[in-house]
């Protein structure tokens, strides 16, 4: 199990922090598996810091994009991109 710190804006943060949104799609530039955990930290683009609010989550399935032209379910998910699903996980790192 690995713990990835990621900033986190604040429209995909809130959705996340209120239990609505329970995915995230990301780049797999961290090779990401099942059991990872995310400390996902609210980021403010516009003055490019931290806001202070932050969550954790546990990745329960990983989605892997294998890029256009596959067959369904997959189409139209890039390769190098993942669906992360996500449920509540209590605690830090």
């Amino acid at each position: 199990m690995t713990t990835h710190e990621l900033k986190s804006w604040p429209e995909y943060f809130e959705p996340i922090l209120n239990g609505a949104k329970t995915f995230e799609l990301r780049l797999n530039d961290r090779d990401f598996h099942v059991f990872d955990r995310l400390w996902l930290r609210e980021w403010e683009p516009k003055s490019k810091n931290y806001t202070g609010r932050e969550c954790f989550r546990d990745v329960t399935y990983v989605l892997e994009g294998i890029g256009p032209g596959c067959i369904e379910p997959h189409k139209g998910l890039l390769r190098g991109f993942v669906i992360l699903s996500l449920c509540y996980s209590e605690g830090g790192p």
